[in-house]
């Protein structure tokens, strides 16, 4: 009931703003899409494998590489693959600061290195900060020598960038960069990335919003609550639901939450989503679980498959919402060990 309280607020504080400053819409035209680039699994030979996250989306008009892989290699070689022009991209969005997400950046730079760079703002972070100096004690009794900046320190001190020279634009907040075009700024509360920041990717497009996540640390519900603020409409999420390594009342809770209570009409999950989650949203949403391997691309134009059709697909009914919500106490609620005991029988025949 307060999770429903608070997604109420946030959805009636949603309708305020947009009373005020109503939310851009952009048209997806008939060539744009999502194509992944970097994943640990997929069935494009050409491909290379590895565990990150990175996708250029095409919509809007707008070019966008959000995130980077694990492998600067790995990277060049699956946009070589993928024939994509690197030259050519209006930006870049870097979700979070961890590897599996950045490391291409240094094969980005090599071939475009002037490129727009969008990254979340962190007190003392990879990608540059800056703090006033009044944030440490001072001394005035010591001597100058023994002073930072000799007693006279800048009012504001900068902290350099891994990429020293990079176009780099640091986000703190949910900020439209482009018509139509948000970052979805959200903290992490999570027992082991508590206060990391990540950034989501949200194009308000005529059709709903089009989400891609690159961890979603922050959760992944939360992030699609801060979603329904620009329009309550989410039409696609794709990327990584952090949820791999979840247990089946997690899963459960996180399904529900999409399918239900969010009513996302068409889900594509990768990366950090986990196997099991994969199971869970396929049983949920069938012709609406979009696959997401490494070299798919996910055309988003109107009318192109089931994520340009209106409507939200077939419900939960309450039969199923009950099982989904009890899952923890079954022994194998999403029939994974079921599926891999009669593997490993067939593979024995």
């Amino acid at each position: 009931m307060k999770f429903r309280a608070a997604l109420l607020f946030a959805v009636a504080l949603g309708g305020v703003a947009a009373v005020a400053a109503p939310a851009r819409i952009v048209a997806a035209e008939p060539d744009s899409q999502i194509t992944i680039l970097y994943d640990a699994f997929g069935s494009d030979a050409a491909m290379k494998k590895d565990w990150g996250f990175s996708a250029l989306v095409e919509v809007a008009g707008k070019r966008i590489l959000f995130d980077t892989g694990n492998d600067p290699d790995i990277f060049a070689a699956n946009v070589k693959a993928k024939g994509i022009d690197l030259t050519n991209i209006d930006f870049v969005v870097l979700s979070h600061r961890h590897s599996d997400h950045m490391a291409g950046l240094n094969h980005v730079l090599s071939v475009n290195p002037t490129v727009k760079i969008y990254a979340p703002r962190e007190g003392f972070g990879i990608y540059g900060s800056s703090l006033p100096s009044s944030f440490y004690r001072k001394d005035e009794t010591l001597p100058s020598e023994m002073r930072y900046y000799d007693g006279r320190p800048p009012e504001v001190m900068k902290f350099g960038a891994a990429w020293q020279r990079a176009n780099i634009e640091l986000v703190d907040k949910t900020t439209e960069i482009a018509p139509g075009v948000t970052l979805i700024a959200l903290v992490s509360d999570a027992p082991g990335t508590r206060e990391l920041k990540e950034l989501s990717l949200a194009i308000n497009t005529s059709d709903g919003i089009v989400l891609v996540v690159g961890c979603a640390h922050p959760g992944i519900e939360k992030i699609v609550e801060a979603a329904t603020a620009i329009n309550p409409r989410i039409r696609l999420i794709a990327g990584g639901f952090h949820l791999v390594v979840a247990s089946d009342e997690i899963i459960a809770k996180a399904v529900v939450a999409l399918k239900e209570t969010f009513k996302v009409e068409n889900i594509a999950p990768g990366h950090c989503t986990g196997e099991p989650t994969f199971a869970a949203l396929k049983q949920a949403y069938g012709n609406r679980y979009l696959y997401a391997g490494v070299g798919t691309s996910l055309p988003l134009a109107s009318g192109a498959g089931s994520v340009g059709r209106r409507g939200e697909g077939p419900a939960l009914q309450e039969d199923d919402l009950a099982t989904y919500r009890t899952l923890a106490r079954r022994e194998d609620p999403f029939g994974i060990r079921k599926a891999q005991n009669l593997r490993s029988e067939l593979s024995y025949q």
